[in-house]
Protein backbone atom coordinates (compact mmCIF):
# COMPACT_ATOMS: atom_id res chain seq x y z
CA UNK A 1 0.00 0.00 0.00
CA UNK A 2 1.36 3.38 -0.92
CA UNK A 3 1.25 6.58 1.07
CA UNK A 4 -1.77 7.86 -0.80
CA UNK A 5 -3.76 4.76 0.22
CA UNK A 6 -2.59 5.03 3.85
CA UNK A 7 -3.83 8.54 4.20
CA UNK A 8 -7.00 7.84 2.34
CA UNK A 9 -6.34 10.62 -0.12
CA UNK A 10 -5.38 10.49 -3.76
CA UNK A 11 -1.95 11.86 -4.59
CA UNK A 12 -2.14 15.24 -6.35
CA UNK A 13 -1.62 15.18 -10.07
CA UNK A 14 1.14 17.58 -11.11
CA UNK A 15 0.38 19.06 -14.51
CA UNK A 16 3.21 19.09 -17.01
CA UNK A 17 5.21 22.27 -17.55
CA UNK A 18 3.67 24.34 -20.35
CA UNK A 19 5.63 24.47 -23.54
CA UNK A 20 7.52 27.63 -24.38
CA UNK A 21 5.60 29.48 -27.06
CA UNK A 22 6.89 32.98 -27.50
CA UNK A 23 10.09 32.79 -25.39
CA UNK A 24 8.96 35.82 -23.32
CA UNK A 25 9.55 35.45 -19.59
CA UNK A 26 6.60 36.42 -17.38
CA UNK A 27 8.53 36.17 -14.11
CA UNK A 28 11.84 35.20 -12.52
CA UNK A 29 12.33 32.56 -9.80
CA UNK A 30 15.66 33.07 -7.99
CA UNK A 31 16.99 34.80 -11.06
CA UNK A 32 15.85 32.10 -13.50
CA UNK A 33 13.25 33.13 -16.13
CA UNK A 34 9.79 31.50 -16.08
CA UNK A 35 7.99 31.32 -19.40
CA UNK A 36 4.67 30.14 -17.89
CA UNK A 37 3.02 30.52 -14.48
CA UNK A 38 3.52 27.36 -12.33
CA UNK A 39 0.32 25.65 -11.15
CA UNK A 40 1.37 23.61 -8.11
CA UNK A 41 4.72 25.06 -7.05
CA UNK A 42 5.16 26.68 -3.67
CA UNK A 43 6.80 30.07 -4.12
CA UNK A 44 8.48 31.65 -1.14
CA UNK A 45 7.84 35.32 -0.47
CA UNK A 46 9.79 37.74 -2.66
CA UNK A 47 11.04 34.85 -4.80
CA UNK A 48 8.79 35.48 -7.77
CA UNK A 49 9.13 38.75 -9.67
CA UNK A 50 6.29 39.61 -12.02
CA UNK A 51 6.77 42.03 -14.89
CA UNK A 52 4.06 44.69 -14.93
CA UNK A 53 4.75 45.94 -18.41
CA UNK A 54 7.45 45.29 -20.97
CA UNK A 55 9.02 48.70 -21.58
CA UNK A 56 12.45 49.15 -23.09
CA UNK A 57 13.20 52.35 -21.22
CA UNK A 58 11.81 55.65 -19.99
CA UNK A 59 11.12 56.98 -23.51
CA UNK A 60 9.19 53.82 -24.34
CA UNK A 61 7.03 54.20 -21.22
CA UNK A 62 6.45 57.90 -21.85
CA UNK A 63 5.49 57.29 -25.47
CA UNK A 64 3.11 54.51 -24.34
CA UNK A 65 1.33 56.85 -21.90
CA UNK A 66 0.97 59.59 -24.54
CA UNK A 67 -0.39 57.26 -27.22
CA UNK A 68 -2.68 55.44 -24.76
CA UNK A 69 -4.42 58.70 -23.75
CA UNK A 70 -4.44 59.99 -27.38
CA UNK A 71 -2.49 63.07 -26.35
CA UNK A 72 -1.04 65.36 -29.00
CA UNK A 73 2.68 64.68 -28.91
CA UNK A 74 3.37 68.25 -30.06
CA UNK A 75 1.31 69.65 -27.13
CA UNK A 76 1.92 67.24 -24.24
CA UNK A 77 -0.16 67.90 -21.07
CA UNK A 78 2.77 67.65 -18.70
CA UNK A 79 0.71 67.42 -15.49
CA UNK A 80 -1.32 64.39 -16.54
CA UNK A 81 1.59 62.58 -18.17
CA UNK A 82 3.91 63.21 -15.21
CA UNK A 83 1.27 61.96 -12.76
CA UNK A 84 0.81 58.68 -14.65
CA UNK A 85 4.54 58.30 -15.14
CA UNK A 86 5.30 58.71 -11.43
CA UNK A 87 2.65 56.17 -10.48
CA UNK A 88 4.39 53.58 -12.64
CA UNK A 89 7.81 54.50 -11.22
CA UNK A 90 6.48 54.04 -7.67
CA UNK A 91 5.46 50.48 -8.53
CA UNK A 92 8.85 49.44 -9.89
CA UNK A 93 10.77 51.18 -7.09
CA UNK A 94 9.39 48.69 -4.59
CA UNK A 95 10.79 45.67 -6.40
CA UNK A 96 13.73 46.90 -8.46
CA UNK A 97 15.49 50.04 -7.33
CA UNK A 98 18.28 49.63 -9.91
CA UNK A 99 15.76 49.55 -12.75
CA UNK A 100 13.88 52.52 -11.30
CA UNK A 101 16.99 54.74 -11.29
CA UNK A 102 16.81 55.27 -15.05
CA UNK A 103 13.11 56.05 -14.86
CA UNK A 104 13.65 58.46 -11.98
CA UNK A 105 15.98 60.50 -14.16
CA UNK A 106 13.22 60.94 -16.74
CA UNK A 107 10.77 61.80 -13.95
CA UNK A 108 13.07 64.60 -12.80
CA UNK A 109 13.21 65.87 -16.36
CA UNK A 110 9.39 65.91 -16.61
CA UNK A 111 9.08 67.83 -13.34
CA UNK A 112 11.68 70.33 -14.52
CA UNK A 113 9.81 70.90 -17.81
CA UNK A 114 6.54 71.41 -15.90
CA UNK A 115 8.19 73.93 -13.56
CA UNK A 116 9.69 75.85 -16.51
CA UNK A 117 6.24 76.06 -18.08
CA UNK A 118 4.87 77.66 -14.90
CA UNK A 119 7.51 80.38 -14.88
CA UNK A 120 6.91 83.65 -16.75
CA UNK A 121 8.16 83.68 -20.32
CA UNK A 122 11.42 85.58 -20.73
CA UNK A 123 11.21 88.50 -23.15
CA UNK A 124 12.88 87.84 -26.50
CA UNK A 125 13.81 89.91 -29.49
CA UNK A 126 10.98 91.34 -31.53
CA UNK A 127 9.46 88.82 -33.93
CA UNK A 128 10.97 85.74 -32.22
CA UNK A 129 8.92 83.18 -30.33
CA UNK A 130 10.03 81.86 -26.95
CA UNK A 131 11.35 78.31 -27.02
CA UNK A 132 8.90 75.73 -25.70
CA UNK A 133 10.41 73.81 -22.74
CA UNK A 134 8.87 70.65 -24.20
CA UNK A 135 10.62 71.00 -27.59
CA UNK A 136 13.65 68.83 -26.76
CA UNK A 137 11.48 66.10 -25.20
CA UNK A 138 9.15 66.08 -28.22
CA UNK A 139 12.12 65.75 -30.57
CA UNK A 140 13.49 62.77 -28.65
CA UNK A 141 10.09 61.08 -28.54
CA UNK A 142 9.53 61.51 -32.28
CA UNK A 143 12.98 60.13 -33.11
CA UNK A 144 12.47 57.18 -30.77
CA UNK A 145 9.05 56.42 -32.28
CA UNK A 146 10.46 56.46 -35.80
CA UNK A 147 13.25 54.04 -34.83
CA UNK A 148 10.79 51.80 -33.00
CA UNK A 149 8.43 51.64 -35.98
CA UNK A 150 11.34 50.93 -38.33
CA UNK A 151 12.54 48.12 -36.05
CA UNK A 152 9.04 46.65 -35.95
CA UNK A 153 8.89 46.79 -39.75
CA UNK A 154 12.19 44.94 -40.02
CA UNK A 155 11.02 42.35 -37.52
CA UNK A 156 7.88 41.72 -39.59
CA UNK A 157 9.93 40.84 -42.65
CA UNK A 158 10.32 37.11 -43.30
CA UNK A 159 13.52 35.80 -41.77
CA UNK A 160 15.40 32.66 -42.69
CA UNK A 161 15.13 30.08 -39.92
CA UNK A 162 12.24 31.85 -38.21
CA UNK A 163 9.56 32.19 -40.88
CA UNK A 164 10.86 29.95 -43.63
CA UNK A 165 13.59 27.45 -44.37
CA UNK A 166 15.92 27.24 -47.31
CA UNK A 167 14.84 24.60 -49.80
CA UNK A 168 17.55 22.15 -50.75
CA UNK A 169 17.12 19.77 -53.67
CA UNK A 170 19.60 17.09 -54.65
CA UNK A 171 19.81 16.51 -58.39
CA UNK A 172 21.67 13.45 -59.54
CA UNK A 173 24.31 14.36 -62.10
CA UNK A 174 23.87 12.86 -65.51
CA UNK A 175 26.54 10.47 -66.79
CA UNK A 176 26.91 12.41 -70.03
CA UNK A 177 28.87 15.62 -69.40
CA UNK A 178 27.19 18.84 -70.44
CA UNK A 179 29.55 21.49 -71.70
CA UNK A 180 28.78 25.16 -71.11
CA UNK A 181 27.28 27.18 -73.93
CA UNK A 182 29.54 29.52 -75.88
CA UNK A 183 28.15 33.01 -76.47
CA UNK A 184 28.92 35.39 -79.31
CA UNK A 185 30.77 37.70 -76.92
CA UNK A 186 33.13 34.87 -75.96
CA UNK A 187 33.97 34.18 -79.61
CA UNK A 188 34.50 37.90 -80.28
CA UNK A 189 36.87 38.18 -77.31
CA UNK A 190 38.96 35.21 -78.46
CA UNK A 191 39.16 36.58 -82.02
CA UNK A 192 40.29 39.99 -80.75
CA UNK A 193 43.03 38.32 -78.70
CA UNK A 194 44.26 36.40 -81.77
CA UNK A 195 44.43 39.60 -83.83
CA UNK A 196 46.33 41.34 -81.04
CA UNK A 197 48.94 38.56 -80.95
CA UNK A 198 49.22 38.57 -84.76
CA UNK A 199 50.07 42.26 -84.73
CA UNK A 200 52.97 41.59 -82.41
CA UNK A 201 54.60 39.35 -85.06
CA UNK A 202 55.65 41.63 -87.93
CA UNK A 203 58.20 41.19 -90.74
CA UNK A 204 60.53 44.04 -91.62
CA UNK A 205 62.58 43.84 -94.82
CA UNK A 206 65.82 45.82 -94.81
CA UNK A 207 67.10 46.92 -98.21
CA UNK A 208 70.55 48.34 -98.83
CA UNK A 209 70.76 51.72 -100.52
CA UNK A 210 73.99 53.03 -102.02
CA UNK A 211 74.58 56.59 -100.84
CA UNK A 212 77.61 58.65 -101.83
CA UNK A 213 78.95 61.44 -99.67
CA UNK A 214 80.69 63.01 -102.69
CA UNK A 215 77.46 63.02 -104.60
CA UNK A 216 75.65 64.81 -101.79
CA UNK A 217 78.49 67.30 -101.48
CA UNK A 218 77.85 68.22 -105.10
CA UNK A 219 74.08 68.51 -104.42
CA UNK A 220 74.69 70.88 -101.49
CA UNK A 221 76.95 73.08 -103.59
CA UNK A 222 74.32 73.23 -106.33
CA UNK A 223 71.68 74.36 -103.83
CA UNK A 224 73.95 77.11 -102.55
CA UNK A 225 74.90 78.25 -106.05
CA UNK A 226 73.47 81.69 -106.70
CA UNK A 227 72.10 81.98 -103.13
CA UNK A 228 73.41 84.47 -100.66
CA UNK A 229 72.30 82.54 -97.58
CA UNK A 230 70.35 79.30 -97.19
CA UNK A 231 68.90 78.19 -93.88
CA UNK A 232 70.56 75.11 -92.47
CA UNK A 233 67.33 73.03 -92.27
CA UNK A 234 66.39 73.77 -95.92
CA UNK A 235 69.38 71.79 -97.20
CA UNK A 236 67.93 68.49 -95.93
CA UNK A 237 65.41 66.39 -97.85
CA UNK A 238 63.25 65.15 -95.00
CA UNK A 239 60.89 63.17 -97.20
CA UNK A 240 63.73 60.86 -98.36
CA UNK A 241 64.26 59.48 -94.87
CA UNK A 242 66.87 59.43 -92.15
CA UNK A 243 69.68 57.72 -94.12
CA UNK A 244 69.73 60.47 -96.77
CA UNK A 245 69.65 63.16 -94.09
CA UNK A 246 72.64 61.58 -92.31
CA UNK A 247 74.69 61.45 -95.54
CA UNK A 248 73.75 65.08 -96.34
CA UNK A 249 74.90 66.17 -92.88
CA UNK A 250 78.25 64.38 -93.35
CA UNK A 251 78.61 66.00 -96.77
CA UNK A 252 78.10 69.46 -95.23
CA UNK A 253 80.74 68.72 -92.58
CA UNK A 254 83.20 67.69 -95.31
CA UNK A 255 82.45 70.90 -97.26
CA UNK A 256 83.04 73.01 -94.16
CA UNK A 257 86.25 71.11 -93.47
CA UNK A 258 87.50 71.89 -96.98
CA UNK A 259 86.45 75.57 -96.54
CA UNK A 260 84.00 75.35 -99.43
CA UNK A 261 81.01 76.54 -97.34
CA UNK A 262 80.59 78.77 -94.31
CA UNK A 263 78.12 78.08 -91.49
CA UNK A 264 77.18 81.33 -89.71
CA UNK A 265 74.83 82.58 -87.02
CA UNK A 266 74.03 86.22 -86.25
CA UNK A 267 73.61 85.74 -82.50
CA UNK A 268 72.94 83.11 -79.86
CA UNK A 269 69.78 81.07 -80.48
CA UNK A 270 69.37 82.69 -83.90
CA UNK A 271 68.78 80.61 -87.07
CA UNK A 272 71.84 78.97 -88.59
CA UNK A 273 72.60 79.84 -92.21
CA UNK A 274 74.92 78.27 -94.80
CA UNK A 275 76.58 80.03 -97.76
CA UNK A 276 79.36 79.43 -100.26
CA UNK A 277 82.78 80.61 -99.15
CA UNK A 278 84.57 83.22 -101.24
CA UNK A 279 87.13 80.66 -102.36
CA UNK A 280 84.36 78.40 -103.74
CA UNK A 281 82.55 81.26 -105.44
Amino acid sequence: MNRADEGGLDSPVIPPTPEVVDHVAVARLYGEPLFAMPQDLYIPPDALQIFLEAFEGPLDLLLYLIRKQNFNILDIPMAAVTRQYLSYVDEIRVSNLELAAEYLLMAAMLIEIKSRMLLPVKPTAEGEEAEDPRAELVRRLLEYEQIKLAAAGLSDLPQLGRDFLKAQVYVEQSLQPRFPDVSVDDIRAVWADILRRAQLVQHHKISREELSVREHMTLVLRKLQGQRFVEFADLFEVERGAPVMVVTFIAMLELAKESLIEITQAEAFAPIYVRLSFTAS
